[in-house]
């Protein structure tokens, strides 16, 4: 690609300044710039100010991009258009977070589902004059990405810890203005490999306590090649639990403890929570699987005086929160709650505060979607493994699954 005249002046004046730093950030700068106003022109069919049959949109202005490079950080200027919109090809590899936010709002702008967050994001867009054509177009790129993404095979290797977990969004149940508003759950599976490394295996979305969504949730994980489960880890929905009864049948369950000690504290009264909290924090302060058994009991023992509903409670829970007991030492702080989800849900949480309410299910399946595309592509280029390798290796040489609670099968 041959730079303009105007191009090569910017070029010269940064050279002429004297600042080897300036000078290659400059010039990437200008390089970029003349990429996307060539991609434009070609899209418009005309230069700025060109005059040609060929022409089938109007320029209307620009709106400043900044993005990082290896020279440091370049403001770009990215055409906008009177009608239709224009994103750089040059930049759509890092920004499909941004895309799929686009995309999300602007389905909701063009079927009249708009809120006033919705319609200040249209404005600030500039997507006021795009087509229904124009946003599907853009949808169908999406969902072909994030498609690939959600059905790729799981079988390159071996997922001994699985976590899962929900966060609820807003989402329309029916298009148009006709349908209404409901909350819906987001669930996300990650996994850790058999070399302690972290990726993003599913995601759905549905009703978080229906059995029948998550059991084909589970198996479609188990169809794209996930196998080599030794724990999953999860809170307790109804439907989860028994789901898993019939997906992963003799593979253990830890029950989350952070989930599971908030709803110890619901048995206690206000004033006795914070006493009740630390009480149980101390089960896990313990060093040997066998301390933190006793410990249970003890604890069990002295809350189930003053509170005698609390002593059941704990009896029936008592093999699942302590199911991270029978794997190594090193793994129990990650693998004792979902914690390990949080950052996940928090960022899905983040984007999706943009939109306020979701058009439909699929928009959401392309927002979060891309959300965790980019979070998997960030965990695998990562330098640190989630687990260490000679920790994992424990993993499977000492894996005890005999006291804990191992998932039987269920008929119901």
């Amino acid at each position: 690609m041959a730079l303009s005249q105007s191009a090569l002046s910017e070029i010269l004046d940064a050279f002429r300044a004297g600042d080897g730093v300036d000078l290659i950030r400059d010039s990437v700068r200008v390089a970029l710039q003349e990429l996307i106003e060539l991609e434009a022109t070609e899209r418009i069919g005309a230069a700025p100010y060109e005059r040609t049959e060929d022409r089938v949109a109007e320029r209307n202005g620009h709106r400043s991009r900044m993005l990082t490079t290896k020279a440091g950080d370049v403001e770009l200027r990215i055409p906008k258009l009177r009608k239709g919109s224009f994103f750089p090809i040059i930049l759509e590899p890092r920004r499909r977070i941004d895309q799929a936010l686009y995309a999300v709002v602007m389905e909701a702008y063009v079927h009249g589902i708009s809120t006033r967050s919705v319609d200040d994001l249209v404005e600030a867009m500039g997507g006021t004059g795009i087509s229904k054509s124009e946003v599907s177009r853009i949808c169908a790129a999406l969902d072909e990405t994030v498609g690939a993404f959600r059905t790729r095979r799981l079988d390159h290797v071996e997922f001994p810890y699985i976590y899962l977990d929900a966060t609820y969004l807003h989402v329309r149940n029916k298009p148009g203005k006709g349908g209404q508003v409901v909350s819906m759950a987001v669930v996300v599976a990650t996994g850790v490999t058999a070399r302690g490394e972290r990726e993003i295996l599913g995601l759905d979305v549905g009703d978080s306590e229906d059995e029948v969504f998550w059991r084909g949730f589970l198996n479609s994980l188990k169809q794209r090649g996930l196998a080599g489960v030794k724990l999953v880890i999860s809170d307790q929905h109804a439907g989860l639990v028994k789901a898993l009864s019939r997906a992963f049948q003799g593979v253990a369950h830890q029950r989350c403890r952070v989930h599971f000690a908030r709803n110890l504290l619901a048995h206690v009264p206000k004033g006795q929570v914070d006493y009740v909290a630390a009480a149980f924090r101390m089960i896990f302060a313990q060093a040997k699987p066998e301390d933190i058994h006793a410990a249970w009991d003890k604890t069990r023992d002295e809350l189930a005086v003053r509170w005698p509903k609390i002593g059941p409670y704990m009896d029936d829970a008592k093999a699942e929160v302590l199911a991270f007991t029978g794997f190594p030492r090193e793994h129990w702080r990650k693998i004792w709650s979902t914690n390990p989800l949080e950052r996940v849900n928090k960022e899905i949480k983040r984007r999706s505060r943009v939109v306020g309410i979701f058009p439909n299910p699929a928009a959401v399946i392309r927002l979060v979607g891309a959300v965790l595309i980019d979070m998997h592509d960030e965990w695998i280029a990562g330098d640190r493994r989630y687990l260490s390798e000679g920790s994992m290796a424990k993993l499977y040489d000492t894996v005890d699954t005999d006291p804990v609670a191992a998932i039987e099968c269920s008929d119901a």
